[in-house]
């Protein structure tokens, strides 16, 4: 097989994918097989009581397409799986996960302790360093072993966001309640927080599993309070230090200092998480709102305390938000008629329902699939999972144009590549870290967050409110794709350490002297043979030599495995 000296896939994928970005979100025309397979006999698909839409896409084309946007790509062997259990099924057991049993992930995840753990137990268990050994180690005054063994490296708070981005990668490839991780991930962007400011770090397996995972396929509402409540929204966007402009500290060491209004997460509430920036809101109304949540702060948060209010800090004021008022001689309430004033607001409906379908039909959403999901948070008080039935049943979802219309974000692209090999992820401790010692403690969830940082989504790492972002734009240039290629031979040929990846097993008795029936099966399984002619040819090109672990790389680094 020739080398990448011509890169005649790099360029192939950097020429479709580039195209992404100039054509409205659409994606580049390609010639796809549509054959439908017959479904094995004596596997009756399950009824559903969904209905899915007619669709000029054949059943195993829809299969992939729900696999591809619903989850992190199919494993070899899942497209048939789907067709058994039936699509509307399976789509309708995706909106439940409560129902999916999922042991082999949760045994997985127990070797993260920090999931499990309050703000105040991980700042025991992964202290600050002390600063005036820091300062002694850096004039030379200390030894960098005695701060090692004052401060062991599996005992540093950077194991916290390690252990996260780990578990995060191994729910992404390992789960079968793939749409709650997929949606998990779409609302810790929406409700992004920064795991590097402060005290934020000790507070983010907590702000998770409390705040996100429960309401991500709940009601909107709840998970606007729930992020609005915990102390790593209020430590991140500052609210937790917002109070009257007349208030001062009454004691501690900065006893009299004053404080005052803070405006950035009444902002941030408006533009990012429930209006949108053209929602209708002024400057005037972000300081009432601002003004509604002072006193929503952080009890001793430093030391991992939880949300507390402290009335003497609220503006008791009368307060008009949008034009309705808030009458004087509130409290915490005032932040809660807020939420609830914005959640009903209709721009929230149409703003949460264009980023929903932008997450699952295309970067510039259908205008009328939009409003459609609209009346839907409407009509249900913004009910997640309904909102999500409106887009899965639509024909824009089933459509030919949607069909890989996105770009794959890094993790998408990782976890997926991860799937289509049907790669496995060794546990912290295996014998197979390769003396790697981050290996070793974290286990291949690790090196696999490491490769998508490399990628451009470093995970809970993104600095502004906004989260990372999900359309084309942002992911696709020349080095970017580049970096994909890398990863995918690193992946394709076994040299990421905490995983074990068995071609022989994908390949499944395809010969290895007959390059073409090797292609041929890496399309089938990779790309559940939906290939353009124009990336055929390419790969096609490349079988002057048998080296089945470059293939494999070069199928996973096509433009069709990189969009979803």
């Amino acid at each position: 097989m020739r080398g990448l000296s011509g890169r005649p896939i790099l360029t192939l994928m950097v020429a479709a994918l580039s195209a992404a970005c100039s054509v409205s979100g659409a994606r580049p025309p390609a010639t796809v097989d549509q054959a439908v397979a017959v479904p094995a006999p004596g596997s009756p698909a399950r009824p559903s009581r969904l209905s899915l839409p007619p669709s000029p896409l054949g059943e195993e084309q829809r299969i992939a397409h729900a696999l591809n946007r619903l989850a992190y790509g199919p494993r070899p062997g899942d497209v048939e799986r789907v067709r058994q259990m039936g699509l509307a099924a399976w789509i309708e057991r995706q909106l439940d996960p409560e129902r999916i049993p999922d042991e082999a992930v949760e045994r997985a995840l127990r070797a993260y302790p920090v999931l499990t753990m309050s703000a105040g137990e991980l700042l025991r268990a992964y202290p600050r360093p002390d600063q005036a050994l820091v300062q002694k180690v850096k004039s030379g005054e200390a030894a960098r072993k005695e701060m090692r063994e004052a401060f062991p490296p599996e005992r540093r708070p950077y194991v916290i966001t390690a252990q996260m981005q780990s578990a995060k990668v191994l729910r992404a490839v390992m789960s079968e309640r793939q749409l709650q991780e997929v949606m998990v991930d779409f609302w810790f962007n929406h409700f992004n927080v920064f795991a590097h400011k402060g005290a934020v770090r000790w507070m983010l397996p907590a702000y998770e599993r409390e705040a996100i995972r429960p309401h991500a396929l709940g009601r909107f509402g709840d998970l606007v309070l729930a992020t609005a409540r915990h102390p790593a929204m209020l430590f991140y966007l500052d609210n937790w230090m917002s109070t009257r402009e007349d208030w001062v500290l009454p004691a501690g060491p900065n006893r009299g200092r004053k404080l005052g209004l803070n405006e950035n997460y009444a902002r941030e509430l408006m533009e990012l998480h429930t209006l949108g920036v053209d929602g209708g809101y002024t400057q005037r109304d972000v300081i009432e709102v601002a003004r509604c949540f002072t006193g929503w702060s952080i009890e001793r948060p430093f030391d991992g305390g939880g949300f507390v209010f402290r009335a003497p800090a609220h503006d008791r004021g009368e307060k008009r938000v949008l034009g309705v008022a808030v009458p004087a001689g509130g409290g915490e309430e005032d932040g809660h008629r807020v939420i609830a004033l914005l959640v009903r607001h209709p721009s929230t409906a149409r703003f949460i329902a264009t980023k929903l379908v932008r997450r699952f039909v295309a970067d510039n959403p259908p205008p009328g699939l939009v409003e459609r999901v609209a009346r839907s948070f409407e009509e249900t008080g913004g009910d997640i999972r309904a909102m999500l039935l409106t887009i899965f049943t639509s024909p824009e979802f089933f459509s030919a144009e949607a069909v890989r219309a996105k770009i794959k974000k890094p993790l998408e692209v990782v976890a997926s590549a991860v799937r289509a090999l049907d790669g496995q992820l060794l546990p912290p401790g295996s014998d197979a870290s390769g003396g790697r010692p981050a290996v070793a403690l974290l286990g291949g969830g690790f090196p696999l967050s490491r490769q998508v940082a490399a990628l451009g989504e470093p995970l809970y790492e993104a600095q502004p409110p906004t989260g990372h972002p999900d359309v084309a734009e942002a992911w696709v240039n020349t080095g970017a794709l580049l970096g994909r290629m890398n990863f995918a031979l690193g992946l394709a040929g076994k040299r990421l350490p905490g995983m074990q990846v068995d071609l022989e097993r994908v390949l499944a008795g395809a010969d290895r002297r007959r390059p073409e029936q090797v292609l041929e099966r890496l399309l089938a399984v990779i790309l559940q043979g939906q290939v353009s002619a124009e990336t055929r040819g390419a790969l096609a090109a490349q079988l002057d030599s048998p080296d089945v672990e470059k293939l494999a790389a070069l199928v996973l680094g096509s433009p069709e495995f990189q969009r979803r």
